[in-house]
């Protein structure tokens, strides 16, 4: 990952994880799908930003996306390297293999091909 793009993958995680601490759980995932975008084709980032989504679904009691994050757990630990849907923003509420666009927002940090 360019430094750039990990740079903005660890801030974004840290608002996320304020937010997680401030119990402000839509602030925080909301974050952490900013987050998911930055760092889906890193094994690390990638995982950790559905670790985060399961422990605020967790917190919530949202069954639905708990579900949906402990079956992207493993996924994200072996495909991340091989295969993500660009711009996907990691929530049970789409599908794991949907391309979206990248917002515009997070488009100055992402990697150049």
């Amino acid at each position: 990952m360019h430094p750039r793009q990990w740079r903005a993958f660890q801030y974004t995680m840290n608002q996320a994880r304020k937010a997680y601490q401030a119990e402000q759980w839509s602030e925080a995932f909301a974050l952490l799908e900013q987050a998911h975008i930055l760092g889906q084709r890193s094994t690390r980032a990638h995982t950790l930003s559905h670790w985060w989504m399961f422990k605020v679904a967790w917190r919530q009691r949202d069954w639905h996306e708990i579900r949906g994050q402990w079956l992207r757990l493993p996924a994200a630990l072996l495909m991340s390297r091989l295969w993500v849907p660009e711009g996907n923003t990691g929530g049970a509420n789409v599908s794991p293999l949907k391309p979206m666009p990248i917002p515009a927002s997070l488009k100055m940090h992402m990697e150049t091909r």
